[in-house]
């Protein structure tokens, strides 16, 4: 199936249009517009044959001429347009490594996403244009590692059978750990010669069995064990065999994404895809960014080159939101993943050991006592203890003191500082009823918190935290959101407040049915509504179960359960379903992504930040290090203390541990 957006043009007649693009480009000042809409709606081959038809007719190269009348970007866009794909390659390549300085981001996009015949064509290509040789040129130009990794990935013969041993999966996924995570330094040829000659099909088969043995995605572990440029490659690799349309719906986006615009990375990636995966691009980039990359690029450009790429996008994702087998295929795998990964929670904070409750407690009297507080001494005692050890000091300090150590702490602190050390010394449970009494009392509800803490906890944890809501409200939590909120939002919550999911495993049978009464739009029987089918799976199942189900419903309805959410449904409701729905797909990348979102931007959500860094803290805030690196390629350590500032600054750069 041809998945490009540029087609050939019906009835096609080559000296027509090279006449038609003759007479604009003659007398004063050109018609850009009937040059762009001519070129964007031929296909490559037929931009070909125009150059020809051009030169016959009037003695003259079109590709100059339109370098003379266009200028800047919309010229740079034009003029790739007119090249056959590997020439196109061949110049992007000559433009990365001439002069000073290489553009690596260039070489590394071009040679780790394109097929062997895509490469071997480059390179003739080269070597025709440039009467050079490109594996002599880049040998030139690069070094180390990532000149190596160049150099197999030019010779155009990764293995292209579909095929695969089970044995050599088990072998190649053992290989890269003992490589890598398993050895004192890194043996990078192993990653090279692994990632550079096998099967697409092979090697996705082979991450899959390397997260199943190693608990984390091969990702992480060249983040981890490989560096600079050859890092980036390997990445870059791994992102082409796992989804060449999502290798690119990502470049597109940070492209555009943020101050300032990379054109160059745009205009060759739209120009190069346009006959081969935009679709798949397009439909990937609306999945994962929630907005279509039509509409991206609208707001990112503008003037003629912005028609022109428009044009080569072809339509709107917003419009239709329509979904393709690819995306769906990409959403499948993740699915899969999520329920093989067998991932180890850890959290950041451990029990100290040697701990001596009563000498602590004599530390933060201290620290507290007199004219002027020792906020350092308190933050170390406080962020280094585990929660359990920190309920030992507040009975050890009433015992020794006959004082109230939480009492004395608030007269002492104050701000940010406060909230976080204070909150520090609850229990879990008595933290999460707080934050939920806040949400509800007083005027207006905040939503976006009872979801956020009713949508993660397991049943222990609700348990826990009605007790503690009943002991210090003298109320029953249930009772409290229900005359708090209304409708299904208030129904789901109710469910959640039970803390009565299933801990069982999958069940097939069931999953299925399930799938099916969730996929099932069709059955306009208003007794039981869409939502009313939502809460009555996603509020119950265990979690093995509703991957299981979200398997199936991806095979149903070629959508994700998430993009139906988002069309179906809206407000309260559409958020608490997806915060459920991203918390058993990935509890750890749910948190990592309320971290970033809390602190990107002007301003920072401090609440959010001192909320999810306490209560996340002994269970899995490793793991939301090392889902936040992967999501965001920077490390939380490094956005909070960019983020923030003094004491409070300090406490959470205590909580949170290394640097990623």
């Amino acid at each position: 199936v041809y998945r490009g957006s540029v087609k050939d043009f019906p009835g096609f007649d080559a000296s027509q249009d090279a006449e038609a693009l003759y007479n604009a480009m003659k007398g004063f000042g050109s018609d850009k517009e009937a040059i762009l809409d001519l070129i964007t709606s031929r296909s490559n081959k037929q931009r070909v044959e125009i150059c020809q038809a051009y030169k016959s007719l009037y003695g003259k190269d079109l590709i100059a001429d339109l370098k003379y009348e266009l200028t800047g970007k919309f010229e740079r866009l034009i003029v790739s347009l007119m090249r056959p794909p590997a020439y196109s390659d061949a110049k992007e390549i000559k433009d990365a490594i001439a002069g000073i300085g290489t553009d690596e981001k260039c070489l590394i996009e071009i040679l780790a996403s394109r097929t062997n015949q895509e490469i071997h064509d480059l390179v003739a290509a080269y070597k025709d244009a440039y009467e050079r040789d490109l594996e002599a040129d880049i040998v030139g130009d690069t070094s180390g590692h990532f000149k190596k990794m160049l150099v197999v990935l030019l010779q155009g013969t990764r293995e292209e059978d579909d095929v695969v041993s089970e044995d050599l999966v088990e072998q190649d996924a053992k290989d890269l750990l003992e490589a890598g995570e398993l050895k004192w330094g890194t043996d990078e040829a192993q990653f090279i010669y692994i990632l550079g000659r096998r099967s697409k099909q092979h090697l996705r088969l082979v991450f899959d069995e390397y997260l199943k043995i190693s608990g984390k995605p091969i990702e992480r572990s060249i983040r981890g064990e490989l560096s600079g440029d050859f890092e980036k490659l390997m990445l870059a690799v791994v992102k082409c065999v796992r989804s060449t349309a999502e290798y690119f719906a990502e470049r597109l986006y940070k492209a555009m994404k943020g101050l300032g615009t990379r054109d160059n990375t745009l205009i060759r990636i739209m120009v190069s895809r346009s006959e081969i995966d935009m679709l798949d691009i397009r439909e990937v980039f609306r999945t994962k960014y929630e907005k279509s990359l039509y509409n991206m690029i609208k707001e990112d450009t503008s003037g003629e080159y912005k028609k022109a790429l428009l044009k080569l996008c072809g339509g709107d994702d917003d419009a239709a939101g329509e979904f393709f087998p690819e995306a769906a295929q990409v959403a499948y795998r993740m699915w899969e993943l999520s329920a093989v990964a067998k991932v180890e929670l850890r959290g950041t904070v451990q029990p100290a050991g040697g701990f001596n409750d009563d000498g602590d407690a004599q530390v933060l009297r201290k620290a507290m006592k007199g004219l002027g507080t020792d906020e350092g001494a308190i933050i170390d005692v406080v962020t280094q203890r585990s929660n359990a050890q920190r309920q030992q000091i507040l009975k050890a300090y009433k015992a020794h003191y006959g004082r109230d150590l939480m009492a004395d702490l608030k007269s002492e602190l104050s701000g940010s500082l406060a909230k976080l050390i204070l909150g520090l010394m609850l229990t879990p449970a008595q933290y999460d009823a707080k934050q939920l009494r806040k949400a509800v009392e007083g005027a207006g509800t905040d939503e976006s918190i009872l979801i956020e803490i009713m949508a993660t906890r397991n049943n222990q944890e609700i348990a826990a935290i009605n007790e503690a809501y009943q002991e210090a409200y003298h109320k029953r939590l249930e009772d409290d959101l229900s005359s708090d909120t209304s409708g299904h939002f208030k129904r789901i919550l109710v469910s959640l407040a039970l803390g009565n999911r299933d801990e069982g495993p999958e069940n097939l049978t069931q999953a299925h049915e399930d799938a099916k009464k969730l996929a099932d739009v069709s059955s306009n029987d208003s007794s039981d509504s869409l939502e009313t089918r939502f809460l009555s799976i996603l509020c119950t199942r265990s979690y093995p179960h509703l991957r299981r189900v979200f398997q199936e419903f991806i095979k149903m309805t070629n959508h994700d359960v998430e993009h139906a959410i988002r069309k179906r449904m809206s407000g309260d409701v559409r958020d608490a379903f997806l915060a459920i729905v991203r918390s058993v797909k990935n509890k750890p990348a749910f948190f990592a992504d309320k971290l970033y979102k809390s602190m990107k931007g002007a301003g920072t959500d401090e609440r959010t930040l001192t909320r999810i860094m306490i209560s996340r803290s002994e269970i899995d805030l490793l793991n939301i290090r090392g889902e936040f690196i992967d999501l965001f390629d920077k490390s939380l350590h490094h956005m909070i203390e960019k983020d923030t500032s003094g004491d409070y600054r300090k406490a959470l750069l205590a909580l949170c541990g290394g640097e990623d």
